[in-house]
């Protein structure tokens, strides 16, 4: 099938959940992607940050297609080898001691949301079930991710929500104080805040959020399911901040594209949770921890989360240096390998990024005012020369300004 054709089936038998881009990539490599027509892109944006090793890694390629060979799933039923030895690997890169394994990053972040409760239950005296979360956070899709995410525009059709949750604004450690009460049980945030706009706090913000979970007593949750696994140059976001937060949540990059996610926490917080409390069927199986063991190994021996530190300074220097003197251009903000091209209001980031896919760069409008650029860790110096030679053509485009640039 051409790309048309992909598209009318599609539009005939798909729900209307997504409004996807007139293109269909049948085939990846490395950074490249090619659409069903033949045409060839570069990928800017890495299947929403997963594909951090880049399309079909062959190391990744092979765990996978050997584990399929062998077993590929029985259930959380019985032990399962490579899921305990996923566990202690992400226990070696992270702060937690122990993991639980699902599917997804709302699966993740439910399970996160599901163990305070359980612990403050065992801990604490009187109702204590409430988690103070962010506005213009995003945690998920299901009821209870959706009722932690601090965003109207998500929640308003699927009302009413779950109780529990309550939120203020994020880097704001006043506010939060004050929100605290008995029946809080824990705090829970993005170390970036991605789907609100990639807001990046101050240095002080995540450290302060620390000493006051210690202060009053309640869980600290880090959502990094999408700055986990060296996206942001460390292997978690956290570590910019020197701090250790009690659970942490990962999805996305965890698998290089093949569905897998985790809550990740202390041993005496991971304890709560007993026989019963909380699973899933496919979590962790087989095939799925094959391809997460095959994509730690993939970063650890490439190098790739110090690649992403430099990469993503050498591409904010880039754009900075490209787009300063284009009208529509405000901004860079973000880190590593998650930036976001801040443009002035009158500029239209779909069209920017129509504009880049015409061009051959996949770039993600985040809203009206914001493009997102989060590409594959393995990405070169000429794949950011490249990317933004073509982003900045879009952008002078889009905002009719046709002087060239320094």
């Amino acid at each position: 099938m051409d790309n048309q054709q992909v598209i009318e089936l599609s539009q005939r038998y798909l729900m209307s959940t997504y409004s996807p881009l007139p293109v269909a990539f049948v085939r990846g490599e490395g950074c490249r992607l090619w659409d069903a027509d033949g045409n060839e892109y570069l990928d800017f944006v890495a299947g929403i940050a997963v594909a951090s090793t880049g399309h079909c890694h062959p190391r990744v390629v092979e765990a996978i297609c050997e584990q399929a060979g062998q077993l590929m799933h029985t259930s959380n039923l019985y032990h399962i080898p490579l899921q305990a030895q996923l566990a202690q690997s992400l226990a070696e890169i992270s702060c937690a001691d122990r993991c639980f394994f699902c599917n997804s990053g709302a699966e993740a972040n439910e399970a996160a949301i599901k163990l305070p409760r359980k612990w403050a239950g065992m801990n604490r005296s009187g109702e204590c079930f409430e988690i103070i979360t962010a506005k213009q956070s995003f945690h998920g899709r299901t009821l209870a991710t959706l009722a932690a995410t601090g965003q109207e525009k998500y929640q308003k059709a699927f009302r009413p929500l779950p109780p529990g949750f309550t939120y203020v604004p994020f880097n704001d450690v006043g506010a939060l104080e004050e929100a605290i009460s008995e029946q809080t049980c824990a705090v829970m945030l993005e170390s970036i805040q991605v789907e609100g706009g990639i807001n990046v706090p101050d240095d002080d913000y995540l450290p302060r959020v620390e000493d006051l979970c210690e202060e009053q007593g309640i869980l600290l949750i880090l959502d990094e399911v999408q700055t986990g696994m060296g996206r942001t140059g460390h292997w978690f976001g956290y570590e910019h901040a020197d701090i250790t937060p009690d659970i942490i949540t990962l999805a996305k990059a965890l698998g290089s594209g093949f569905p897998i996610g985790a809550c990740l926490a202390k041993e005496g917080v991971a304890s709560a949770f007993q026989p019963g409390d909380h699973a899933s069927t496919f979590g962790g199986n087989h095939l799925a921890c094959a391809a997460a063991l095959a994509t730690i190994d993939v970063i650890e021996d490439e190098g790739l989360v110090a690649n992403a530190a430099r990469m993503g300074s050498l591409l904010e220097e880039l754009l900075t240096d490209e787009l300063s003197e284009i009208d529509g251009f405000d901004h860079i903000r973000g880190r590593g390998l998650l930036l976001a091209v801040q443009v002035t209001p009158e500029v239209s980031a779909k069209a920017i990024q129509n504009q880049c896919l015409a061009a051959g760069l996949v770039v993600n409008a985040m809203g009206d005012d914001r493009v997102r650029l989060a590409p594959p860790l393995m990405i070169s110096e000429a794949d950011c020369q490249q990317a933004v030679a073509i982003l900045a053509d879009a952008v002078r485009k889009v905002a009719g300004n046709l002087n060239p640039h320094r």
